[in-house]
């Protein structure tokens, strides 16, 4: 597979930066938010509505679907390309996070980790290697090292101790990727200590990647000290590779962490607020099961010209998460994935016209509470 990322724009007032993202399967233009695809699927949207939603890459989750329907089937039924009808660019994650987030179910040691299926209370065991093959089969475009999730508090011993386990299994990865056909991405580790996220992105740049992301954050550390690490260690990636931010966050955490140079983001956070009844407008967030919606004509954002707000009021909609109707998941997903895909769009115009500071402003008026 083909990969190639340049910079072609450079905001005056940050490290924010337009790029283009180039796979087999298209461009990707950067700054870009990817829809999480867990399980093969972006929870209540079809692949017909991300393509009319313009996204051009989307996530999936290499432990859930190792789990579910297993990735030996995903891959006898054409990779997740074929397996879900999608034939734009795909990232899988290695596992790690979740393995991290199951830690009651698993027991770490140098070769891996064993864990119990969160599904069924199986045994499970994997490694390096073995998620590198797993997403190998799969047939992902990008895909990720298998890492050690740091956990938050913890003591700086212990970070360490997990970062250069990390490391090791980059360099495993590395090996066993041995260039193959999916382009492979580093994660710097390192917990909430900058000197080891400094280390980790060094022994990374020796290792070599073709892209590298910010792993373990989102996991309980209060959001100044992540913006703080963010604005620290972003400038210090290779300009001339795709800077990724995993699993992050707010519209005002993207637009923080654009302005410190990161290209790429992913965030199960619009369509899991959608499924309870969250809505983001450029008016700021819409819980639409409150009752000032009941008799709302209105459309959900008059700013925004997705088929939801074109087609109903904020009325049918809280009708519809009120019954718990299926179709208020699927219109809630559709429209939040609209906004934040828009709001990409409209970062990446904002770069190029110098205006990204306007921007910015608009969006905090707007979410002064999430600030």
């Amino acid at each position: 597979m083909s990969f190639s990322f340049t910079v072609h724009e450079q905001d005056s007032g940050s490290q924010a930066r337009c790029g283009r993202l180039t796979t087999s399967r298209g461009v990707i233009e950067t700054p870009v938010f990817m829809p999480v695809g867990t399980s093969a699927t972006v929870k209540a949207v079809p692949a017909d509505f991300l393509r009319r939603l313009q996204a051009s890459i989307i996530l999936s989750n290499t432990y859930h679907l190792f789990l579910r329907p297993g990735h030996e089937v995903v891959r006898d039924l054409g990779g997740l390309h074929g397996f879900m009808d999608w034939e734009g660019s795909i990232l899988t994650d290695s596992g790690g996070f979740q393995v991290y987030s199951h830690r009651q179910l698993r027991r770490i040691r140098e070769e891996g980790v064993e864990f119990r299926s969160h599904l069924d209370g199986s045994r499970h065991f994997l490694s390096p290697e073995r998620s590198v093959g797993i997403q190998q089969a799969l047939g992902a475009d990008i895909i990720m090292t298998f890492d050690d999730c740091t956990p938050y508090p913890v003591e700086r011993a212990e970070a360490r101790e997990s970062m250069l386990r990390s490391m090791r299994w980059a360099q495993r990865c590395r090996d066993c990727h041995q260039d193959g056909p999916q382009t492979l991405f580093g994660i710097v580790q390192g917990g909430m200590f900058s000197e080891l996220r400094r280390e980790s992105l060094q022994r990374l740049l020796e290792i070599e990647f073709a892209g590298l992301a910010l792993g373990g954050f989102s996991v309980g550390e209060p959001k100044p000290l992540m913006y703080d690490l963010v604005a620290q260690i972003t400038p210090q990636l290779p300009a001339s590779a795709p800077r990724y931010l995993m699993g992050v966050g707010t519209p005002l955490d993207i637009l923080y962490c654009v302005q410190q140079g990161v290209d790429m983001f992913d965030c199960v956070m619009p369509t899991r607020n959608a499924r309870n009844g969250t809505l983001f407008t450029w008016q700021g967030k819409v819980h639409i099961k409150n009752a000032r919606y009941k008799s709302d004509a209105g459309p959900l954002d008059p700013q925004c010209g997705c088929m939801v707000c074109t087609s109903y009021s904020r009325a049918y909609l809280r009708h519809l998460y009120q019954s718990g109707e299926i179709l208020s998941a699927i219109l809630n997903s559709y429209h939040n994935l609209a906004f934040y895909l828009g709001l990409m769009k409209r970062v990446r115009d904002s770069i190029r016209r110098g205006k990204l500071d306007e921007l910015a402003g608009l969006l905090r008026r707007s979410y002064e509470d999430d600030a």
